[in-house]
């Protein structure tokens, strides 16, 4: 029967000064209190050498010869405070990079455990189901992370855009307003630096979408006459940008989480500094710990010098769309077109039943025209995608 909690200092010393009396049965004494003979000769071996408090003694070994070196773990310590939110297998990875004999990495998450950097988290692991694109450039998730407030009082929004296939960032931009015209600006820069993606994956929201989710915007033509689509999630479903959002979350943790920003350039610069950690040095997960330049190359399509004209084939009804109207005419009549056509050219193909026509930009259908009823044209509603691309 072990000690009992509640005064186990009193009953050992009791023992003690009973087993020393003189005459006394010390294996009966044993059985009484309820300890092993052998723990009881402990108990008066100790008070014989000076020891009266007989408190519990460390049962941690005098040599451990297989304890990772101290300067090994002040190396896990410095990594992880450089950067806080990485965790064991990010940190073991870094450290064999730098040619050094790493622990295993339940041997570097115990290092960080005793060294007081791990807190546990809420709750448990998301489920989650994963898509991956076989190549970089064929689909980027592009993005505004949710708006930063600033000690001036302003706002920053975050524009990101990540590569589905690499984890790659080329753009990464502190962004004082979501206008289209702030978007079309960076995307070209990035466009002109790495070349273009053949899709963009991107929510319902402004400057991409519109509130009637047809999805006809500005921005959406632009891209268009470059050769980029551009698909969008299903309203409500943010999971199926999974890689974005899981991003937004890394940039929350490794970035806004540690300072507090006075104004738009100042988050930039930390964009530019962080921005290259993430794609050069910090490794990833679902890369098999490798970093997300390893598995980029730069899109062999160039950003054009001028926007490419649409063309279209000469035998075709071809209209151009008044710059401050959203009208075109034909056959005596004005029919309406999404407001994002003004000032482009496109063309009217008959759609196989007599009075039938659909209204096309390039290849996109974008809306029909029905001569057998009074009512104008009819926008063509784009389907939303339901899933996750890939």
């Amino acid at each position: 029967m072990p000690w009992r909690e509640v005064s186990k200092m009193e009953q050992r010393r009791e023992f003690v000064r009973l087993a020393m009396q003189e005459g006394a049965n010390r294996r009966e004494l044993c059985r009484r209190f309820g300890i092993h003979p052998d723990t009881g000769y402990k108990w008066l071996a100790r008070w014989a050498a000076g020891e009266m408090a007989l408190t519990d003694r460390s049962r941690r070994p005098h040599g451990s010869p297989n304890r990772t070196p101290t300067c090994l773990e002040a190396e896990v310590l410095s990594v992880r405070d450089a950067h806080p939110a990485w965790g064991a297998r990010k940190i073991a990875r870094c450290l064999e990079r730098a040619g050094l004999a790493c622990p295993a990495v339940s041997t570097v998450h115990e290092i960080l455990r005793r060294g007081g950097r791990i807190v546990p988290p809420p709750g448990g692991a998301a489920a989650h189901k994963r898509f991956e694109k076989e190549a970089p450039n064929l689909l980027w998730q592009m993005d505004f992370k949710g708006w930063i407030k600033l000690a001036d009082a302003s706002r920053c929004h975050p524009l990101t855009i990540v590569d589905d296939h690499s984890r790659y960032v080329p753009c990464l931009k502190a962004c004082a307003n979501q206008q289209r015209s702030t978007v079309q600006d960076h995307m070209e820069s990035t466009f002109r630096r790495y070349g273009l993606p053949d899709t963009i994956f991107v929510d319902n929201g402004s400057p991409w979408g519109d509130a009637s989710h047809r999805h006809w915007t500005g921005l959406r033509v632009w891209l268009l006459k470059l050769g980029v689509e551009l698909i969008y999630s299903r309203p409500y479903h943010p999971q199926g940008r999974g890689k974005n959002e899981r991003f937004h979350r890394t940039l929350k943790d490794e970035v806004f989480a540690f300072q507090r920003f006075a104004e738009i350039a100042s988050v930039q610069r930390a964009f530019d500094v962080w921005r290259e950690v993430y794609n050069f040095e910090r490794p990833h997960q679902a890369l098999g710990m490798d970093v997300p330049a390893s598995r980029y190359r730069t899109s062999p399509r160039p950003m054009p010098k001028t926007l490419p004209r649409i063309e279209y084939d000469a035998h075709e009804i071809v209209r151009t769309v008044p710059a401050t109207k959203d009208y075109i005419s034909f056959r005596g009549r004005f029919w309406k077109v999404p407001e994002a056509f003004r000032g482009e050219r496109l063309a009217i193909r008959p759609r196989g039943a007599d009075g039938r026509y659909g209204v096309f930009f390039a290849s996109h259908r974008i809306a029909t025209i029905d001569l057998t009823g009074q009512s104008p044209v009819g926008h063509v509603s784009e389907q939303a995608s339901a899933m996750s691309p890939g």
